[in-house]
């Protein structure tokens, strides 16, 4: 037996022998010749096996094995420019340790239904293996960026006693002998978190009962929120301007050949820079106006609205100080202009959306209360919120990050679906 390693770390062992423990891709033979590519969960790897090295009755079974049986093998590293890495393995030893059952996801085309139906065996192709690593990698560049700025991590609760985001698409479940609910946002309780540590930030899943059946929604997605004391809304947006360079730094450095096998327009990623646009909802509408697009003012942009403005950009745009009725309760007004909310939302390019949304909250105690009231949200659930609003209140702001949003744009991919594990939908629960 040779050193036990990885595909990943194949590159240290040129010339020498190791053994690879992973399952069976696909293969081919001609002559005395089987070629194996072999998969690790780490990357991919041509294992060469010449019939002499083995029993030939072995070597004929090897012939027929279905994709993912699961093997163990052992061979000597070599240089090889054609293939896939740089190497590939000279086999000496296989070892079988499990023959799959014939595998239901073939080279032919299959329906999405099907896929998503198959979603814990679709996670193994090279194209969902690629993007789940870049949503890794996402994930990871927003805790080294947080981590880094002096922020400190909090868990915010999955189980809330009121909304946040909107009463009409929260999920009620029995909670002994009251009612609670799927958080929607992590925020309010990271708005306390931010009065006791000043900066802080929560990542974990969110819920929204929407029911939208669009390319762009999930009832259940994953979202990092900072909160800042003492921040007002360009303070905020140049942490999120901040945040999103830092993503792409780590993607397009570590993880360039995943997207490369996703077969993303990488130019599109490595020309953003900052500073990024800065518009307000005047303008935004302005524009739309322009397009002859059927949006009404005053109301919230929709999708294709936010196509519209972003296709006018090269990298995201933020958009600030939308009407105060179409945002949430916790937001401030804009004292020069109270009908507006001190608000913004990120805009990805190339048509993916909103990405980004926070902004600056009401500090002051009786607007609140008054903002809470008219809302009709019940004040008893909020009475420990108001209470940030009794002690130390102070100009706050934060915003939330929707991991699969991201993840959908910087890997180019038409549903969002695809950028998570295992995907919840209006019509989906199952796997």
């Amino acid at each position: 037996m040779g050193e036990k390693t990885t595909i990943a770390e194949i590159g240290q062992f040129e010339g020498k022998t190791v053994t690879l423990s992973g399952w069976l891709y696909n293969k081919t033979h001609k002559g005395k010749l089987i070629f194996i590519m072999l998969r690790d969960g780490t990357g991919f790897i041509q294992a060469v096996l010449f019939k002499d090295n083995f029993q030939e009755d072995f070597f004929e079974e090897i012939k027929h094995l279905p994709q993912e049986t699961a093997m163990i093998v052992t061979g000597t590293v070599a240089t090889d420019a054609r293939a896939k890495g740089g190497f590939e393995l000279q086999a000496t030893d296989v070892q079988i340790q499990h023959v799959a059952q014939e595998y239901p996801i073939t080279p032919k085309e299959h329906g999405i239904e099907f896929l998503m139906d198959h979603r814990h065996l679709w996670l193994r192709s090279s194209k969902q293996h690629a993007l789940l690593r870049v949503r890794h990698r996402i994930i990871s560049a927003c805790r080294e960026y947080f981590d880094q700025s002096g922020f400190t991590l909090l868990d915010a609760p999955i189980f809330t006693p009121a909304a946040c985001e909107g009463t009409t698409t929260l999920f009620e479940t029995d909670y002994f002998d009251t009612k609670a609910y799927l958080t929607q946002s992590g925020q309010l309780y990271m708005e306390a978190g931010a009065m006791a540590f000043g900066k802080v930030y929560c990542f974990g899943p969110t819920f929204r009962a929407e029911k939208s059946k669009t390319r762009r929604h999930l009832t259940e997605f994953w979202m990092i929120e900072p909160e800042m004391a003492y921040c007002d809304l360009d303070q905020d947006m140049d942490l999120a301007e901040g945040l999103i360079m830092h993503i792409l730094d780590r993607v397009l450095s570590k993880n360039r050949g995943d997207l490369e096998v996703l077969e993303r327009d990488i130019s599109k990623l490595e020309c953003i820079q900052k500073p990024f646009p800065r518009i307000r909802y005047d303008q935004a509408a302005e524009m739309l106006k322009e397009a002859n697009s059927e949006f009404v003012y005053g109301d919230d942009f929709g999708a294709p609205d936010e196509t519209l403005i972003s296709e006018k950009f090269d990298r995201p745009v933020m958009v600030s100080h939308y009407p105060a009725q179409v945002k949430a309760f916790y937001m401030k007004n804009d004292p020069a202009d109270p009908q507006k909310a001190l608000c913004v939302d990120m805009l990805a390019p190339e048509g993916y959306g909103e990405i980004i949304g926070g902004g600056q909250r009401e500090d002051d105690y009786e607007t609140l209360l008054s903002k809470i009231q008219m809302h009709d949200l019940p004040i008893e659930a909020f009475q420990w919120y108001l209470d940030l609003r009794r002690y130390g209140s102070v100009p706050h702001a934060g915003f939330g990050l929707g991991i699969e949003r991201t993840v959908t744009w910087i890997c180019g991919i038409k549903h969002v679906r695809e950028a998570i594990p295992f995907p919840r939908t209006m019509s989906r629960i199952y796997p």
